[in-house]
């Protein structure tokens, strides 16, 4: 994660457990990174003007004020049952997941009364078994799509043959609880899915990718009648 998301993740962390206050070395085993580091964002989060503090000896460490919360949400029980069905799919193994958690603790921490209790009720009742893409490789995809960066990957196929391959990525698509990066290929010179969990290593190479439409990588597979989800549609930008 780069620094400036991290720093609202630090942001987010320690709001969701406001009042009590979290230890330097809890949140550096949060984030995967060095006590250090944590110290140096938390200074610069203080500098910026957060209302972040520290409680010294036993018992103590960095707390936010919690009057620093999100004005209330208006869900129905019924929503907000539907927000924390749609979150749990975001296990660790998901792209996008550590944001998916930040932004679940806002989504919690705006909602009151009937939606707050449907919310906490319904997640106590969900359990997941996570999928086994690494972290490095999830947050390398994540970076590629976000900036439009041409991928280098290493894959198994579903024999366990491993391949080396440099691809444009288009998009996401998920089926069937797996998450697949749509891409054009540059060795096979065409439209390729490649499920998450079979990438073995990816690493973006800073080289501008070219524009591909989705749904015209998908033509021809078994994926060509994907469609946007129905819930996304108030996102998806006018034609």
């Amino acid at each position: 994660m780069n620094r400036t998301p991290r720093l609202y993740a630090l942001v987010e962390e320690l709001r969701a457990a406001a009042p009590r206050p979290l230890t330097v070395a809890a949140l550096a085993a949060r984030f995967e990174i060095s006590t250090r580091t944590v110290q140096r964002d938390l200074q610069a989060l203080m500098e910026a003007g957060v209302p972040v503090r520290t409680t010294p000896g036993r018992g103590g460490g960095w707390s936010i004020d919690p009057a620093m919360t999100l004005p209330p949400i208006r869900f129905t029980a019924d929503e907000a049952s539907a927000l924390v069905a749609a979150l749990a799919m975001a296990d660790a193994s998901a792209p996008y997941a550590s944001a998916a958690r930040t932004a679940s603790q806002k989504i919690a921490a705006s909602m009151t009364g009937p939606a707050s209790v449907a919310a906490h009720e319904l997640a106590a009742r969900i359990v997941t078994l996570p999928a086994r893409t690494a972290q490095p490789v999830r947050a390398a995809v994540e970076q590629a799509l976000t900036n439009g960066l041409v991928l280098q990957l290493s894959y198994l196929d579903a024999a366990g043959r491993e391949s080396d391959r440099v691809v444009e990525p288009a998009g996401l698509l998920t089926a069937d609880g797996r998450w697949y990066l749509i891409a054009w290929c540059r060795k096979r010179q065409a439209g390729r899915g490649f499920r998450l969990d079979r990438i073995t290593a990816a690493a973006p190479t800073g080289e501008q990718a070219l524009p591909h439409d989705l749904a015209g990588l998908l033509l021809g597979s078994a994926a060509a009648g994907a469609v946007r989800p129905t819930a996304l549609a108030s996102l998806t930008p006018p034609p």
